[in-house]
């Protein structure tokens, strides 16, 4: 019952295993409270990252936390055109703009879409 050896640890060979150590973590929108689907929530993109293994670029967005005194950090996939220090909004009153998160069925027909969340 010695040490488990580090090529077993990682997979069957040290080729073909993916390498998550460098991570940054998972990509969601924000979770969908009262605030947001009667109104709209202000926040912030802080950073644009890279994460390995992931074709698109990350960013981070700030968000003051409506029921405490506390900063919420989201993670979501850059789309283009979005940029550090520019305010982006969610929810049903958001503006069509670019990096805004707003429900599809308050979008116009016809509007492009960059991503869709189950709920």
């Amino acid at each position: 019952m010695g040490r488990v050896i580090r090529g077993s640890r990682k997979g069957k060979s040290l080729i073909f295993t993916a390498k998550t150590r460098l991570r940054k973590g998972a990509v969601k929108l924000r979770p969908l409270d009262y605030a947001e689907r009667h109104g709209y929530m202000k926040g912030i993109v802080k950073k644009i990252l890279h994460d390995p293994g992931r074709g698109a670029p990350m960013a981070e967005v700030h968000f003051r936390n409506p029921y405490k005194y506390k900063l919420d950090k989201e993670r979501w996939v850059a789309v283009e055109g979005l940029y550090t220090g520019q305010f982006v909004y969610c929810g049903a009153k958001a503006r069509l703009e670019v990096g805004n998160c707003m429900p599809v069925g308050k979008m116009p027909e016809g509007t492009v879409v960059s991503m869709c969340e189950e709920k």
